[in-house]
């Protein structure tokens, strides 16, 4: 008796009698949607680790691993906290230096031991490690403290003169036999002193931040390994990517190339104070029209930054970012109401935007946060578009449903590659889009549609559009397409009143 899976022997060429059971993978392969929830954030921080994309859900998550948010420009921190007002709450953030960081430390009685902070940054400074006496007799311990973590205690170390040292280095080091893991926040590094113990508490020192000098060019980064500032999210994930605080135009059309390649939506900005005029100048220059791109004019928000106790302005980015990391792909932030915004430069200065001033940054393809909006009296954006000039393809929806599709269809497919193509083969791959599609269209609320409410999609894998000699060639093709649900952009009310105006309405009478 054998149990196999199918296709796994020959059965053309069995010798030996035998029972046979196959087991037969499902008829129907299933897709599951990619997230479409995943905010990527590059910019500075005062701790944690450079140049690697890093996963968190908050900001008490943010700041174990990053440290606290800093009023200053291209603070990632800052990006995050407007973003998670929003409801955002899937993160990868990626720290960025200008390569000047200096990790804090101590030498600690002339060369007996150093330490030294596990990551660069000022926050470092906040490092304390206390020596003590241990529980156990003629033995010491270490406690590791940083503000706002859990603390480290490596407990029962002993030995006399340097072997004492070597001792405390390995066990922050290594760890302690399972019950202490290793340090998180500071590597120990044994030195030549001899000196014995002293009960005390040793700060460390020294670190810097290397935010003195951020450009666009920083945050770009380099694509080639390491990878490093935007290019180090290639396949991480991300569906919405923002470079804080980035108001450099000569980075947009690298940012819509890694958008398009990604299927990130990359939200841009132009600078604090901008003119119309000018946000219409540079966008030109820049030559950006791409639907991978959603370009903020240049009207900072006024936000409450609670860690540092001010009021202080903020670029756009985090709070339309955050809106759509907490929205469905098929949904615009046209009109929705944002939170956390205590103001913009404009409403601040007790201006509201003409009509000739939105319909020229419309027609730019330039959104921006303004008050009131359609909805009434709050802030919102006013758009709800990418830079594109296709109206077709303009809505924040076509840009995030596309990447959204697309992915799905990327990440689940790719298990037929390699297989036979026979009709059940065929069957099965138009048969998961297909259940995926119809997934999506019966959703609450519901992802894809039309207005007439028929099926708003159609899967197309057979004779018709894979010709014999494709098939030949190894080709198989599938044409999948998708009604995406319109937008309201305009809502047109006609009324008609006058003394002369006729109203016919039927009435209903009710049965005797």
């Amino acid at each position: 008796m054998t149990i196999v899976a199918q296709g796994t022997v020959n059965l053309t060429a069995l010798i030996v009698p035998d029972l046979i059971v196959q087991i037969l993978a499902p008829d129907v392969s299933q897709l599951n949607g990619v997230p479409t929830n995943v905010m990527a954030v590059v910019g500075t921080a005062t701790w944690g680790p450079v140049n690697s994309p890093t996963a968190f859900s908050d900001m008490a998550g943010y700041a174990a691993i990053f440290g606290p948010i800093q009023a200053r420009k291209y603070d990632m921190g800052t990006v995050i906290a407007a973003a998670v007002l929003q409801g955002a709450n899937n993160f990868r953030g990626v720290r960025v230096t200008d390569g000047t960081d200096v990790a804090a430390s101590i030498v600690v009685l002339t060369n007996c031991i150093t330490f030294t902070s596990k990551y660069t940054g000022t926050y470092g400074n906040n490092l304390q490690v206390t020596i003590a006496n241990g529980s156990a007799a003629s033995s010491y311990k270490a406690t590791v403290n940083l503000p706002g973590l859990a603390p480290e205690v490596y407990d029962n170390i002993t030995g006399a003169g340097a072997a004492f040292w070597t001792n405390l280095a390995a066990a922050i080091n290594q760890g302690q036999s399972g019950l202490r893991g290793p340090s998180n926040y500071i590597v120990a590094t044994a030195g030549a002193g001899v000196t014995a113990p002293a009960l005390a508490t040793y700060t460390l020192a020294g670190g810097t931040d290397g935010a003195t000098t951020i450009t666009g060019s920083v945050l770009i980064g380099q694509d080639t390994t390491p990878r490093k500032g935007m290019y180090a999210l290639r396949a991480s994930g991300a569906s919405i990517g923002v470079l804080a605080d980035c108001d450099d135009s000569t980075t947009w059309t690298t940012q819509v190339a890694f958008g398009l390649a990604e299927g990130i939506y990359m939200i841009g900005v132009g600078p604090a104070g901008d003119t119309v005029a000018n946000a219409l100048t540079v966008k030109s220059s820049a030559g950006i029209d791409s639907y991978a791109f959603k370009l903020l004019f240049g009207d900072w928000v006024y936000f409450l930054d609670t860690v540092n106790s001010v009021t202080r302005l903020i670029s756009p980015q985090g709070f339309i970012a955050g809106l759509m990391a907490n929205m469905g792909p098929q949904q615009s932030t046209l009109n929705k109401r944002l939170y956390g915004v205590v103001g913009t430069q404009k409403s601040d200065s007790n201006q509201v935007y003409a009509p000739a001033d939105l319909q020229s940054l419309g027609q730019a393809g330039i959104d921006v946060i303004a008050n009131p909006v359609p909805g009434g009296n709050y802030f919102a954006a006013r758009f709800g578009r990418n830079t594109s000039s296709n109206i077709v393809t303009h809505g924040d929806n076509y840009t995030r449903m596309t990447n959204y599709i697309a992915a799905t269809i990327n990440s689940g497919l790719g298990s037929f590659v390699g297989s036979l193509q026979t009709p059940s083969q065929r069957r099965e791959a138009a048969a998961a889009v297909s259940s995926f599609l119809d997934a999506m269209w019966n959703a609450v609320p519901q992802m894809i549609g039309n207005a007439q409410g028929t099926i708003p999609y159609s899967v197309q894998c057979n004779d018709a559009n894979n010709p014999p000699p494709s098939v030949a060639a190894g080709i198989e093709r599938m044409d999948v397409k998708v009604t995406f649900l319109s937008i309201v952009e305009f809502f047109v009310v006609n009324v008609q009143g006058g003394q002369t105006v006729t109203v016919n309405r039927a009435v209903t009478q009710a049965a005797a």
